[in-house]
């Protein structure tokens, strides 16, 4: 087995030698990242030579993605693979197509190459190693044929490193253990859902108390004092040694949208678990309590209200919520009978912020930043304010065969023109992350025939900065009344939603940025433009935000949400040096 130490000390050819089949045919990578040694740990190796490959010219990447086999491919067929490529593709049962599968895998080749110029690049040993299954890799290469010439480039590259990474594990006995854990305990609970198709665990369902009781279980299994109080957090602790210390939190949410991912909120669960497992396993204490806090509820999905859970916890939680209904009539009230739990103790659940040192979140980013810049960790900054309306225009149906174009009073577009407004005002200021989204959009009892009398649409304007938010929200508002004066529509616009930004703590995210250092990753800065339960913790204490590397382009809410077992090991390293090295602010 070849070490770290060996790799720092050899000449450049013996590195260049020893890191031959890292990068299929390639060896102008390890000759360039060479120059960086000695590198710290087995992730900074990895960064380097990525870092490489990002770094070199269009020419050169397109170089290094032609000099990899097709999938099931000729050069498979005549055995002519790397034996890197022949394991991965054996893994991956690619050696056992079907007559039918083995067809549908050489069409696809074909028509990817026609229209890329070059082969379908996957790292078919998958986000935890365990291998694809053929039919995942026939539905990804379908999907992916659908991708723009530049946006497959790119997801090219970053399967290139991600075959990269694991082969460089093999070459030097490198093991993502925590990753691998976290990523194991995300499939188990990932397979409970309300519905039978994709998952779907909803405020108070019996899948969300089964999830409930498992983390709970895994708690207790990692040496922490569970429970689950009255709201439903899930609730763990790992007592330090002095009994009067304090409590340093963390935490995220194990309820998801419709049809979600396996790792929204629930990375930020398993994560610091795997770690107080690897502490507790070792005998190691920690000079503070350090308590896990699972969020019962942050989505909103049964019963129309958000962050039920941590708004327990900062003392916070509307108890005339629980007169709210569910699309079947059952009162959130109700529910939480069901269950067992006792709504009069919601209010003891409260903590005092004395008692408590900070609040640290890690998440999936549920976004491409991080994606495309190469990084698997990123420290937050912000976490973004959110403005949210419903409008509803009123214009004057009207017969669209006799009525002249200009004596149209279209509500419909006259919402067009400000849907266009939104796009361009709130894509002037990225710097803070400012977005506008329009999500729902209706013409009620709209007809082929008719100019439409009415139009209703959802308005999101969010940034990392209130007064940045604000500002484009006021423009906003006010292109709308000049856009209906013109087109002779009312307007009625009502606020749904205003949330202020939850900037980070900066003492707190100094630390972070330290740790993430010392694990061989450069430190990067990126606000969050989705609301988390940090923001709602933020009211009571300081927090500090770490974001995972999400896959896929970046796609989050949906079944294809993913993150890597490598990924979740660098953000639970960080994790656990950033409380080896806590320091309480002063």
């Amino acid at each position: 087995m070849t070490t770290l130490e060996q790799l720092n000390s050899a000449d450049a050819q013996a590195f260049v030698t020893t890191l031959h089949g890292i990068y299929e045919h390639s060896p102008w990578i390890p000759q360039r990242a060479a120059a960086q040694r000695p590198f710290a740990n087995v992730t900074a190796l990895k960064q380097a030579m990525q870092a490489v490959v990002s770094s070199a010219s269009r020419e050169e990447q397109l170089g290094l993605i032609r000099a990899h086999p097709e999938l099931a491919g000729k050069a498979a067929i005549a055995g002519e693979l790397t034996a890197e490529s022949t394991g991965e593709q054996a893994k991956a049962g690619l050696n056992l197509c079907t007559a039918e599968e083995f067809a549908t895998l050489q069409k696809l080749n074909a028509d990817y190459n026609q229209k890329f110029g070059f082969p379908f690049i996957l790292a078919v040993k998958g986000a935890d190693g365990q291998g694809l299954s053929r039919q995942a890799i026939i539905a990804t290469f379908s999907r992916r044929l659908k991708n723009q010439f530049d946006d497959e480039l790119g997801e090219a590259l970053r399967q290139i490193g991600r075959i990269a990474e694991m082969r460089s594990n093999d070459l030097l006995g490198y093991s993502p253990e925590l990753g691998k854990t976290i990523m194991r305990w995300a499939e188990q609970i990932g397979a409970w859902s309300d519905d039978d198709n994709g998952l779907t665990c909803a405020y108070m369902t019996d899948t969300h108390r089964r999830t409930a009781a498992q983390i709970a279980g895994w708690m207790r299994e990692a040496g922490m004092q569970a429970e689950i109080d009255a709201v439903g957090n899930v609730v763990g602790r790992y007592l330090s040694d002095n009994a009067a210390a304090k409590t340093l939190m963390t935490g995220s949410h194990y309820d998801t949208v419709r049809n979600g991912g396996k790792y929204d909120g629930r990375e930020g669960i398993l994560l610091p678990i795997a770690i107080v497992k690897h502490l507790h396993e070792r005998g190691e204490k920690l000079p503070f309590h350090f308590e896990i806090v699972a969020f019962s509820e942050e989505e909103g999905v049964r019963f129309k209200s958000t962050f039920l859970g941590s708004n327990a916890i900062i003392g916070q939680f509307n108890l005339e919520l629980l007169n709210n209904l569910d699309r079947d009539g059952v009162s959130m009230r109700d529910a939480l009978l069901q269950a067992g739990h006792d709504p009069a103790a919601i209010p003891a659940i409260a903590r005092n912020p004395a008692d408590l040192l900070g609040y640290v979140e890690v998440h999936i980013e549920q976004g491409p930043v991080l994606l495309q810049r190469d990084l698997p960790v990123g420290i937050v900054t912000s976490i973004a304010g959110s403005c949210r309306y419903m409008v509803q225009l009123k214009g004057v149906a009207s017969h669209s065969g006799t009525t002249p174009m200009a004596m149209r009073k279209d509500a419909a577009a006259a919402a067009a023109e400000i849907l266009l407004y939104v796009e361009q005002r709130c894509g002037q200021d990225q710097q803070a992350s400012l977005v506008g989204t329009v999500g729902q959009l209706q013409v009620p009892n709209g007809s082929t025939n008719v100019i439409p009398g009415a139009c209703i649409f959802s308005l999101d304007i969010r940034a990392a900065d209130d007064g940045i938010r604000d500002a484009a929200v006021e423009d906003v508002l006010r292109h709308i009344e000049t856009v209906c004066a013109r087109r002779c529509v009312e307007a009625n616009v009502e606020k749904m939603v205003s949330a202020p930004a939850a900037p980070c703590a900066p003492w707190l995210m100094e630390q972070l940025s330290a740790a993430t250092e010392r694990a061989g990753v450069k430190p990067f800065k990126l606000a969050s433009g989705a609301g988390h339960d940090a923001m709602t913790i933020a009211k009571i204490t300081d927090v500090a935000m770490l974001f995972t590397r999400c896959g896929n382009g970046g796609i989050s809410h949906n079944p294809l949400e993913t993150m890597t077992a490598d990924d979740a090991e660098v953000s639970a390293q960080i994790l656990l040096d950033f409380l080896r090295h806590f320091k309480a602010k002063s």
